[in-house]
Protein backbone atom coordinates (compact mmCIF):
# COMPACT_ATOMS: atom_id res chain seq x y z
CA UNK A 1 0.00 0.00 0.00
CA UNK A 2 0.99 3.22 -1.14
CA UNK A 3 1.07 5.19 2.41
CA UNK A 4 2.51 8.91 1.33
CA UNK A 5 -1.08 10.63 0.70
CA UNK A 6 -1.65 9.88 4.65
CA UNK A 7 1.45 11.13 5.45
CA UNK A 8 1.31 14.00 3.53
CA UNK A 9 -1.97 14.38 5.33
CA UNK A 10 -0.50 13.83 8.73
CA UNK A 11 2.14 16.74 8.08
CA UNK A 12 -0.50 19.22 6.93
CA UNK A 13 -2.69 18.59 9.94
CA UNK A 14 0.59 18.93 11.85
CA UNK A 15 0.90 22.40 10.72
CA UNK A 16 -2.36 23.61 10.82
CA UNK A 17 -2.79 22.30 14.51
CA UNK A 18 0.51 23.89 15.45
CA UNK A 19 -0.51 27.28 13.59
CA UNK A 20 -3.74 27.42 16.31
CA UNK A 21 -2.07 26.81 18.63
CA UNK A 22 0.64 29.66 17.95
CA UNK A 23 -2.42 31.82 16.82
CA UNK A 24 -4.00 31.02 20.29
CA UNK A 25 -0.85 31.87 22.28
CA UNK A 26 -0.24 34.77 20.73
CA UNK A 27 -4.42 36.09 21.30
CA UNK A 28 -3.45 35.24 25.20
CA UNK A 29 0.02 37.14 25.52
CA UNK A 30 -1.61 39.93 23.48
CA UNK A 31 -5.39 40.10 24.92
CA UNK A 32 -5.74 43.39 27.11
CA UNK A 33 -8.22 41.94 28.71
CA UNK A 34 -6.28 38.54 29.65
CA UNK A 35 -3.32 41.07 31.20
CA UNK A 36 -5.61 43.98 32.93
CA UNK A 37 -6.94 40.71 35.24
CA UNK A 38 -3.14 39.75 36.14
CA UNK A 39 -2.07 42.86 37.83
CA UNK A 40 -0.33 42.30 40.99
CA UNK A 41 1.66 45.12 42.38
CA UNK A 42 5.10 44.88 42.54
CA UNK A 43 8.03 46.23 44.70
CA UNK A 44 11.78 46.85 44.89
CA UNK A 45 13.43 45.64 48.31
CA UNK A 46 13.55 48.94 49.62
CA UNK A 47 9.44 49.12 49.40
CA UNK A 48 8.98 50.98 46.58
CA UNK A 49 6.24 50.57 44.07
CA UNK A 50 6.75 49.44 40.29
CA UNK A 51 5.29 51.55 37.70
CA UNK A 52 2.84 48.64 36.15
CA UNK A 53 4.05 47.74 32.75
CA UNK A 54 2.77 48.66 29.00
CA UNK A 55 0.14 51.32 30.38
CA UNK A 56 -1.55 48.50 31.92
CA UNK A 57 -4.08 50.91 34.18
CA UNK A 58 -5.43 52.16 30.26
CA UNK A 59 -7.19 48.48 30.00
CA UNK A 60 -8.96 48.82 33.80
CA UNK A 61 -12.63 50.17 34.20
CA UNK A 62 -12.12 53.98 33.67
CA UNK A 63 -14.71 55.09 36.02
CA UNK A 64 -14.60 59.20 35.75
CA UNK A 65 -12.58 62.36 35.66
CA UNK A 66 -12.16 65.63 36.89
CA UNK A 67 -10.42 68.58 35.23
CA UNK A 68 -9.70 72.08 37.76
CA UNK A 69 -7.77 74.34 35.59
CA UNK A 70 -5.56 77.39 36.91
CA UNK A 71 -7.67 79.97 35.49
CA UNK A 72 -10.79 79.26 37.12
CA UNK A 73 -8.58 78.86 40.50
CA UNK A 74 -6.81 82.55 40.53
CA UNK A 75 -3.79 81.03 38.95
CA UNK A 76 -3.30 77.93 40.93
CA UNK A 77 -5.25 75.18 41.10
CA UNK A 78 -3.70 72.29 43.60
CA UNK A 79 -4.06 69.92 40.54
CA UNK A 80 -4.27 71.97 37.36
CA UNK A 81 -4.95 68.59 35.20
CA UNK A 82 -7.73 66.62 34.13
CA UNK A 83 -7.75 63.55 36.26
CA UNK A 84 -8.59 60.20 35.08
CA UNK A 85 -9.63 57.39 37.17
CA UNK A 86 -9.42 53.73 36.48
CA UNK A 87 -9.93 50.65 38.63
CA UNK A 88 -8.45 47.17 38.46
CA UNK A 89 -10.41 44.77 37.16
CA UNK A 90 -10.44 42.57 40.19
CA UNK A 91 -11.42 46.04 42.40
CA UNK A 92 -14.35 46.31 39.94
CA UNK A 93 -15.97 43.26 39.68
CA UNK A 94 -15.65 42.86 43.93
CA UNK A 95 -17.10 46.73 43.88
CA UNK A 96 -19.78 45.61 41.78
CA UNK A 97 -20.98 42.50 44.12
CA UNK A 98 -20.67 44.04 47.09
CA UNK A 99 -20.31 48.36 47.15
CA UNK A 100 -16.88 47.54 48.62
CA UNK A 101 -13.58 47.99 48.30
CA UNK A 102 -11.77 45.08 49.06
CA UNK A 103 -8.30 44.35 50.96
CA UNK A 104 -6.14 44.56 47.65
CA UNK A 105 -8.22 47.29 46.20
CA UNK A 106 -6.15 49.34 43.14
CA UNK A 107 -7.07 52.60 41.95
CA UNK A 108 -4.77 54.35 38.95
CA UNK A 109 -5.19 58.35 38.35
CA UNK A 110 -3.45 59.79 35.46
CA UNK A 111 -3.32 62.87 34.72
CA UNK A 112 -3.14 65.10 31.33
CA UNK A 113 -2.67 68.81 31.05
CA UNK A 114 -5.52 70.99 29.85
CA UNK A 115 -5.20 72.08 26.37
CA UNK A 116 -4.28 75.20 25.67
CA UNK A 117 -2.74 75.73 22.52
CA UNK A 118 -2.10 80.07 21.36
CA UNK A 119 -5.02 81.63 21.51
CA UNK A 120 -6.53 80.00 24.28
CA UNK A 121 -9.26 82.18 25.75
CA UNK A 122 -8.81 84.15 29.10
CA UNK A 123 -10.56 81.47 31.74
CA UNK A 124 -8.05 78.27 30.18
CA UNK A 125 -10.90 76.95 28.06
CA UNK A 126 -10.47 76.41 24.07
CA UNK A 127 -12.91 76.79 21.22
CA UNK A 128 -12.91 73.35 19.26
CA UNK A 129 -15.76 71.73 17.21
CA UNK A 130 -17.88 70.61 19.92
CA UNK A 131 -17.63 74.10 21.38
CA UNK A 132 -15.92 75.77 24.21
CA UNK A 133 -14.45 74.10 27.13
CA UNK A 134 -11.58 72.20 28.89
CA UNK A 135 -10.08 69.46 26.38
CA UNK A 136 -6.94 67.30 27.69
CA UNK A 137 -3.67 68.04 26.51
CA UNK A 138 -0.36 65.86 27.03
CA UNK A 139 0.10 63.48 30.01
CA UNK A 140 1.40 64.91 33.11
CA UNK A 141 1.37 62.01 35.70
CA UNK A 142 0.40 59.12 36.85
CA UNK A 143 -0.25 57.81 40.55
CA UNK A 144 -1.84 55.00 42.32
CA UNK A 145 -3.29 54.05 45.67
CA UNK A 146 -3.68 50.80 47.16
CA UNK A 147 -6.06 49.70 49.87
CA UNK A 148 -3.98 46.57 52.15
CA UNK A 149 -4.61 45.74 55.95
CA UNK A 150 -1.89 43.85 55.76
CA UNK A 151 0.66 46.17 54.45
CA UNK A 152 -0.57 49.46 55.60
CA UNK A 153 -2.29 48.62 59.06
CA UNK A 154 -1.63 52.07 60.35
CA UNK A 155 -2.54 54.42 57.55
CA UNK A 156 -6.06 55.82 57.57
CA UNK A 157 -8.52 53.08 55.88
CA UNK A 158 -5.00 51.42 55.36
CA UNK A 159 -4.89 53.25 51.76
CA UNK A 160 -1.27 54.38 50.83
CA UNK A 161 -0.75 56.55 47.64
CA UNK A 162 1.96 56.49 45.35
CA UNK A 163 3.44 58.96 42.71
CA UNK A 164 5.32 58.00 39.92
CA UNK A 165 6.10 61.81 38.78
CA UNK A 166 3.88 65.00 37.54
CA UNK A 167 5.56 65.15 34.25
CA UNK A 168 5.08 63.77 30.84
CA UNK A 169 5.78 60.45 29.84
CA UNK A 170 7.78 58.32 30.84
CA UNK A 171 6.68 58.45 34.44
CA UNK A 172 9.58 57.21 37.13
CA UNK A 173 9.95 53.72 37.47
CA UNK A 174 9.44 53.53 40.88
CA UNK A 175 6.99 55.56 43.22
CA UNK A 176 7.56 55.62 47.48
CA UNK A 177 4.56 55.46 49.82
CA UNK A 178 3.45 59.05 50.39
CA UNK A 179 2.96 60.65 54.07
CA UNK A 180 -0.70 60.31 54.78
CA UNK A 181 -0.60 64.20 55.81
CA UNK A 182 0.43 64.63 51.92
CA UNK A 183 -2.66 62.67 50.52
CA UNK A 184 -4.68 61.34 52.52
CA UNK A 185 -6.04 64.96 54.36
CA UNK A 186 -8.35 65.72 51.74
CA UNK A 187 -9.69 62.38 50.95
CA UNK A 188 -10.68 61.84 55.35
CA UNK A 189 -12.37 65.10 55.11
CA UNK A 190 -14.48 65.10 51.91
CA UNK A 191 -14.59 61.71 50.25
CA UNK A 192 -18.06 60.17 50.48
CA UNK A 193 -17.00 56.39 50.54
CA UNK A 194 -14.13 55.03 52.18
CA UNK A 195 -11.84 57.85 51.44
CA UNK A 196 -13.02 57.58 47.82
CA UNK A 197 -14.10 60.48 46.10
CA UNK A 198 -17.34 58.58 44.83
CA UNK A 199 -19.60 61.23 44.63
CA UNK A 200 -17.90 62.40 41.58
CA UNK A 201 -18.13 59.52 39.59
CA UNK A 202 -21.09 58.36 38.58
CA UNK A 203 -19.95 55.07 37.32
CA UNK A 204 -18.92 54.54 40.69
CA UNK A 205 -22.23 55.02 42.09
CA UNK A 206 -24.31 53.61 39.48
CA UNK A 207 -22.41 49.90 40.20
CA UNK A 208 -23.02 49.66 43.54
CA UNK A 209 -25.54 47.17 44.32
CA UNK A 210 -29.16 48.63 45.87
Amino acid sequence: MNDKPVTKTLRYTCVLGLMFAASLTAFAINDPAAAADEYVPEFTSDKMLKLPGNNLWREWTFIGSLVTPNALNDGSAPFPEHHMIYVEPKTWEHYKQTGKFREGSVLAKELSRVLAPDGANENGSTDEVSGTGYFSGDFSGFEITIKSKALYPDEPGNWAYYTFGHQPQPYNSTAMKQPAAACNACHEGVAAEDFVFSQFYNVLQAAKPK
